[in-house]
């Protein structure tokens, strides 16, 4: 291990170099799936003092503090294009709460001295700061799946690695991994076998912390790692501008060209990301992060986090009463995130309208909605070798695996020590029943099907047509009516009519085709169901160039007249364009 010349706290000055750049802070807990967001005041730099100020508006805050320690992340957004987001995690930080005011909270901290931790198994561990970057490639069934992501620690005896949150669905804690290997930007690497020792949500931008031990390293390897640890630390010390004796950067750091280009496309993926989302959307979004917060929780941990899913439903209504409008064309915003949770948000969100519309102080409404948002969660419980993905085209012993997913989410709840309410549990259980007994998981008929479940069933296989599943093209809203009302001995036949009627053949947040090739987002229709506002984001005379334009019904026929609904994926559109 490098020594150094004088005795200076270099965690404060790594602290420091973060916090000049635009940030967000989250202290986190195993405790909770939900991370608190906190500021950096008074850091003395000599000393490694400083305090968080938190609000918080319960009493439990102390459950973010262990042993009289907290843990926290730092996420900066990349300035250049060899930094991407970059996320920075203090461990272990001794600390005391104060309460300063109700929901006010001031938490004195020290960090230590050691930039480079001593973990319990004698290793040392060298966090990836200020720009460090190292690819993982993580395979977690053999010649089957295979994860992407980035080194953000590395030690001779594991490493921790930063995924995204939708790519953690098949680990668990103690799962063994056949081969992780660890790119370095000019071109070296390593390679072992690895067991998952830990893994949460990192920062708070739907990423996953996955911790790592090496196991049965190669022999030709273990030189090789204990030489990439010792440079990873001469990087990390030259990075932070630690006085070393005759300490240089490494060449480990230095980029091939084709690095370089891998590193300038990725920042520019996260730029196109991080446009400015509004507020409701941001709603959604924070909605859905939190329930493959929840998914990590149920599969690693032993207590169920309740309250979050609570969080999550009573956010999900308070967005549906907000605005309503605003609220549907933000839930067109979670097609990117995996399937289970954009079926969940997208149909818990409809259903809550629903209820609201018919009843808004309905009493059956928040737990109707919680079981929603919990209906589709057994399906990544399920992922195994059997069942590596829920992406593909599935073989029909997987179909037959996947249909055990309900009482795969009751089962793993109950081991738990969680016992739904009598709401939440019809809508988990039944979600997928229908009228004519030919649903699942118990082949029910319409005369053991409360109201809610009928209402639900119409609003999931709509939803189901008209959204791409595991390359299956939609249907157009008219297309899925007709077949929903064609199979009326499986739905309902009111509530069909009313879903019509509510949302009409061009629903707020389906992309629609004018006449004179531009295509358009529908953010708002009439009484009669036309849409009356738009977000113009391609003319197909120029396929690769983007618009950013809006415009009221007044102007439609700048754009020529309305031909009808069409698959986003067919013209690689999203809502970042």
């Amino acid at each position: 291990m490098l020594t150094q010349d004088h005795a200076e706290n270099h965690p404060a000055q790594v602290l420091r170099s973060l916090l000049s750049k635009e940030h967000a802070i989250t202290i986190f807990s195993k405790k909770t799936t939900k991370p608190l967001s906190a500021e950096v005041v008074n850091l003395d730099l000599n000393t490694g003092q400083f305090d968080l100020s938190v609000d918080y508006h319960k009493s439990d805050i102390d459950k973010y503090i262990y042993q009289e320690h907290l843990s926290f992340d730092i996420e900066i957004e990349g300035t250049s294009p060899e930094n991407g987001t970059e996320i920075y995690n203090f461990e272990k930080v001794k600390a005391k709460i104060f309460k300063k005011d109700t929901g006010l909270y001031e938490i004195k901290c020290q960090l230590g001295d050691e930039l480079f931790l001593q973990e319990s198994r004698g290793a040392v561990r060298i966090p990836f700061i200020l720009g460090m970057n190292a690819h993982a490639n993580v395979e977690v069934y053999a010649d089957e799946l295979n994860i992407k992501g980035r080194l953000r620690n590395l030690s001779s005896g594991g490493c921790m690695i930063d995924i995204a949150l939708e790519d953690s669905l098949p680990l668990y804690v103690d799962q063994l991994l056949p081969n992780i290997t660890i790119e370095f930007p000019n071109g070296e690497y390593f390679y072992s076998q690895g067991s998952i020792r830990h893994m949460r949500p990192f920062g708070n931008e739907g990423h996953a912390a996955i911790g790592i031990q090496f196991i049965d390293i190669p022999r030709d390897m273990e030189n090789t790692l204990f030489r990439l640890v010792s440079e990873s630390e001469r990087e990390a010390a030259h990075r932070v501008g630690m006085n070393m004796r005759g300490v240089g950067p490494s060449p480990l750091f230095v980029p091939r060209k084709k690095e370089s280009s891998i590193l300038k496309n990725e920042h520019q993926a996260k730029a196109d990301e991080s446009t400015n989302m509004p507020p409701m959307v941001k709603g959604i979004r924070e909605i859905s992060r939190q329930l493959q917060a929840v998914l990590i929780f149920v599969k690693n941990w032993n207590s169920f986090p309740e309250e979050t899913l609570y969080d999550c439903t009573d956010s999900l209504i308070f967005l549906a009463r907000q605005d309503r409008k605003k609220f549907l064309y933000a839930l067109s915003f979670v097609r990117d995130q995996p399937e289970w949770v954009r079926h969940a948000v997208q149909v818990s969100g409809y259903f809550a309208d629903m209820l609201i519309a018919r009843d808004p102080h309905s009493g059956q409404l928040r737990e109707a909605v919680a079981g929603t948002l919990m209906h589709t969660m057994g399906k990544p419980l399920l992922m195994s070798e059997k069942l590596p993905s829920l992406k593909t085209n599935m073989t029909p012993q997987q179909k037959e695996i996947l249909l055990g997913h309900v009482d795969k989410l009751l089962e793993k709840v109950a081991a738990m020590g969680w016992t739904p309410s009598k709401g939440c549990l019809d809508t988990i259980e039944n979600a997928n029943e229908l009228l004519d007994g030919s649903g699942y998981p118990a082949g029910k008929t319409g005369e053991q099907l409360s109201e809610l479940v009928k209402q639900l069933s119409v609003i999931k296989v709509i939803n189901k047509l008209t959204n791409e599943r595991n390359s299956v093209s939609p249907r157009t809203p008219l297309d899925a009516y007709r077949w929903v009302h064609e199979n009326d001995t499986k739905y309902e036949r009111t509530v069909i009519i009313d879903y019509i009627q509510q949302y009409g053949l061009y629903p707020i947040g389906s992309l629609a085709k004018f006449s004179r090739g531009f295509l358009a987002w529908i953010m708002d229709i009439d009484n009669k169901g036309m849409p009356t506002q738009i977000h113009v984001v391609k003319n197909l005379a120029f396929i690769d160039a983007s618009i950013d334009t809006y415009l009221s019904s007044n102007d439609f026929s700048q754009i020529g007249r309305l031909e009808g609904i069409v698959n986003p994926n067919d013209y690689s559109v999203d809502h970042k364009h």
